[in-house]
């Protein structure tokens, strides 16, 4: 019966972390897609549809939202935190699949709560271009979800674990490998949120400070990640290292 309920409850985390990230892409995308049509892919986008309050307040609102996010995401993968809360309080087989639920829970709440900070820093006029640096935005969101895919994305985000523990399967020691685009860049998830939230024909204050938070949390999570994939692939991620750049994809010079 613990399989089954475990089964269940991955496959349900991962349906929430599925629909969180759609949100995702409309909360960053709808307000400048509406720029150049009269709708909203959500109700509620970084630009739109919060409450109205002044910037201090809107600027710390908004800064303890991301804040949550980050500390969050980064402290639970850390090895130290899942040794002992998989020892302690949380089945081992369910471990990532709740480290996913907290974190789209952690994404539902800055949505709920963002507060829109309106004035502009830039904006595009030309409806041709503002076009084209939408559609490079969602190619980022499409490089996010592609990469998942090229590393094993149901591993990713939990649901290989609950099957195999559902069939008695003990599983596999994750496998270092590098195909595709991780040939070229190290993190090219983190390299497509980082395009998806920067290009952008309008940026307003509350996009910058969204996108300025994101940026300084991914490239603190790399450090972090890194230690733990030494740790545990040792050199053959050390020469990984060496041979291929973290988020620049161009070859590294001799």
């Amino acid at each position: 019966m613990s399989r089954i309920l475990f089964l269940l409850y991955g496959v349900v985390c991962y349906l929430i972390f599925f629909g969180t990230f759609l949100y995702a892409i409309g909360f960053v995308e709808s307000s400048h897609i509406h720029l150049f049509g009269d709708f909203y892919f959500v109700p509620k986008g970084i630009d739109s549809g919060g409450s109205v309050s002044s910037t201090v307040s809107a600027l710390i609102i908004n800064a303890l939202l991301l804040s949550l996010f980050a500390v969050q995401h980064s402290s639970m993968a850390r090895r130290g935190f899942k040794a002992v809360w998989t020892r302690v309080l949380v089945p081992k087989a369910v471990e990532r699949s709740t480290y996913v639920l907290a974190a789209s829970i952690c994404l539902i709440v800055l949505f709920t709560f963002w507060r829109p900070m309106t004035g502009v820093v830039w904006s595009i006029q030309n409806e041709a271009i503002g076009k084209l640096l939408i559609a490079i935005s969602l190619l980022g969101f499409g490089l996010v979800l592609v990469a998942t895919f090229l590393i094993n994305h149901f591993d990713l985000f939990g649901l290989n674990q609950v099957y195999m523990h559902a069939r008695g399967v003990a599983p596999e020691p994750p496998k270092f490998k590098s195909p595709a685009i991780y040939k070229l860049v190290r993190h090219p998830i983190y390299l497509g949120f980082i395009i998806a939230f920067w290009v952008t024909p309008a940026m307003t204050f509350g996009h910058l400070l969204f996108a300025v938070a994101t940026l300084g949390y991914i490239l603190v999570a790399i450090q972090l990640e890194e230690r733990d994939l030494i740790h545990e692939y040792g050199n053959t991620y050390k020469q990984y290292k060496e041979r291929v750049r973290g988020l620049v994809p161009l070859p590294k010079g001799k």
